[in-house]
């Protein structure tokens, strides 16, 4: 472990800094105007290299994790996310308390579908594994996007451990969602649910097929036979 200050992290951060894959990076994640991540700032750091500062990199002190996390540039976030997600799989109770506080308060920096996806079943899933999920509920109907995808994603915790009733019960809250990041969400945990008992989802999918988004649908039979995906597809 190598014990940095917030401005060397940022520095070798930015070293590796790639303007053309910033470009392309810009353009995948919809940082044009009127997009979901309109103005958001990117390096152009792969995802390999963010996961490598952050594991050489857990000990950064709090005050300055939430700097970081708080950085108007995607990869800053993300860097602070992932060191997150390794401080907690290392720490005691009382400060994996702390670890989720800072994660719940500071969800608006959450902004984007790959922040949610490579923290919320790492931070917020395993902190509620034995307590009442309650928060989850709250932020699945939040008038924030990100806040309702952290409720769904965190349920893959769950579901890896064979545990599905959580991720059934947001997805019902999340069936009429407007938008297409939570419909693609909501359908990627019900598969992972059919992945391990495809009973569970079919019982999902019979009752509210011809109610769930057509994206949110096909994300959760992609992996499904060809007829009975087309026979899915068909009914709705």
């Amino acid at each position: 472990m190598i014990a940095m200050t917030l401005e060397q992290i940022r520095r070798k951060i930015r070293r590796s800094a790639d303007p053309q894959k910033a470009k392309y990076l810009k353009r995948y994640f919809k940082t044009g105007q009127g997009e979901y991540a309109e103005g958001d700032i990117f390096l152009g750091i792969a995802m390999p290299q963010l996961r490598k500062f952050a594991r050489e990199h857990p000990a950064l002190d709090f005050q300055e994790l939430v700097q970081l996390l708080r950085s108007p540039i995607h990869e800053e976030r993300l860097c602070a996310l992932l060191m997150l997600v390794e401080r907690y799989k290392k720490s005691a109770e009382s400060d994996r308390k702390r670890i989720v506080a800072v994660y719940l308060d500071n969800t608006r920096f959450i902004n984007n579908w790959d922040l949610v996806d490579s923290s919320a079943h790492r931070i917020l899933g395993p902190y509620l594994e034995t307590k009442n999920k309650k928060i989850l509920y709250a932020l699945a109907r939040s008038e924030n996007l990100w806040e309702r995808r952290i409720a769904i994603i965190s349920t893959f915790h769950f579901i890896r451990g064979n545990i599905f009733s959580h991720t059934i019960k947001i997805a019902k809250i999340l069936i009429q969602d407007d938008e297409d990041l939570v419909h693609k969400a909501v359908g990627w945990m019900l598969r992972e649910v059919g992945k391990r008992e495809l009973r569970v989802e079919e019982d999902f999918l019979k009752t509210y097929h011809k109610q769930m988004p057509r994206m949110m649908l096909r994300y959760a039979i992609e992996k499904f036979p060809e007829n009975k995906r087309n026979s899915y597809l068909m009914k709705t």
